[in-house]
């Protein structure tokens, strides 16, 4: 996935829903220790604050240099580049080494992932006993039926365009991501957990959002615009003028588990 994001790097930081804090406090509950943590695929840095508040230390990986451009300084917070021509032992090293990390968190970017190769890492560097790993995404935002009918039509032309097979994770909500941990209590592999994220927000920041999306940057290179102007006009209209402020639910699901000791 490397530079996929990087041309609507910018658009993450405000497009996206914010994830709540108490999800983040049930995670730190389920370690035993709260020294060091791992926020991979970590974008901007949203998922990293907040596991921040909990652990003494966050190391923050991205694939996408200018995703790490736009991350949020923070004490606690080391962000490193990780390309894909590091090893395995490298990334290791890098993270911390051999049984560090109390949790590793992946906030909408596992079904990105060479998952084998990941899930390899993941093991090799949680703490054992203890150690959480902890993956969750998004896949639809609900804001009122108008609305609704536009948007979904407007995804399902997106669909073509996605340039990663494994984007069907996200679609089927992580029922079918092959997730090798020992089940918590909060999801499992072939039984994620399903939450919602109220947001707050305004016509501008969906339309970001919908503009943050890999799909529409690969259409446009291919010369295709899938939010046309006429598109957006059409999703004002639905949305009930672009001043209104609307409160919105997008759906979320999540899988948490730990190594088999």
């Amino acid at each position: 996935m490397a530079g996929l994001f990087d041309k609507q790097a910018d658009l993450y930081l405000d497009a996206r829903p914010n994830y709540p804090s108490e999800w983040f406090s049930k995670l730190a509950d389920l370690t035993d220790h709260h020294v060091l943590a791992w926020d991979a695929a970590t974008g901007n840095g949203q998922a990293a604050l907040a596991v921040a508040d909990h652990y003494e230390r966050v190391i923050a990986t991205d694939i996408s240099e200018s995703q790490l451009k736009f991350a949020t300084p923070h004490p606690k917070i080391d962000y490193r580049h990780t390309p894909s021509s590091m090893t395995d032992d490298e990334l290791v090293e890098l993270i911390g080494g051999e049984s560090s990390v109390d949790l590793i968190t992946v906030a909408q970017a596992v079904h990105w992932f060479d998952l084998p190769r990941f899930y390899a890492v993941a093991k090799r560097v949680l703490r054992k006993p203890g150690g959480i790993i902890a993956v969750w995404g998004y896949n639809d935002v609900v804001v009122s039926p108008e609305f609704d009918e536009v948007q979904y039509r407007f995804h399902a032309q997106t669909l073509p365009y996605w340039k990663y097979p494994n984007i069907q994770h996200v679609f089927d909500a992580y029922g079918a991501l092959p997730f090798p941990f020992e089940s918590v209590g909060m999801g499992s592999e072939g039984r994620p957990l399903m939450l919602e994220m109220p947001k707050t927000t305004s016509f501008e920041g969906i339309v970001r959002m919908f503009k943050s999306w890999s799909a529409i940057v690969t259409a446009r290179e291919k010369g295709v615009e899938l939010l046309p102007e006429s598109l957006i006009k059409e999703l004002e209209t639905a949305w009930g003028g672009k001043d209104l402020i609307r409160n919105v639910v997008y759906k979320a699901f999540m899988i948490v588990g730990r190594v088999s000791v």
